[in-house]
């Protein structure tokens, strides 16, 4: 049994991107603050805790609800490094790697959430 959401691999894998989206966007254009990468970080930000928060509800059913959510922001995520990668504010090789991290979590929040399904 787990201590805290801390230990779960999809939630730690979830905030090292989250880290990454945040040294990435250091160096977008500074018209961008308010938009892109305000955008990209919130959703960046949004995985991870609500991975977390999830874990803290009382019932399965809830936790499912918030990891649902969770599952959303990284597709948003997903979209919004495809937008930053074709304004050329990230190389590809950079962006190679973020695709792969993003998938990485998707198939993650899926297994949990079939996971839990199962458990309900």
């Amino acid at each position: 049994m787990l201590k805290n959401y801390k230990e779960l691999k999809v939630w730690q894998k979830a905030y090292q991107l989250c880290l990454e989206i945040y040294r990435m966007t250091k160096v977008f254009p500074k018209e961008e603050r308010y938009g892109l990468t305000s955008q990209i970080r919130r959703a960046a930000v949004s995985v991870p805790s609500n991975i977390a928060e999830g874990y803290g509800r009382k019932t399965i059913g809830e936790y499912v609800h918030a990891l649902y959510i969770a599952y959303g922001s990284n597709c948003e995520l997903e979209t919004q490094i495809l937008l930053s990668a074709d304004l050329g504010f990230i190389d590809s090789d950079h962006f190679k790697n973020l695709q792969n991290n993003v998938g990485e979590v998707e198939r993650m929040l899926k297994g949990l959430i079939k996971s839990l399904g199962n458990k309900t």
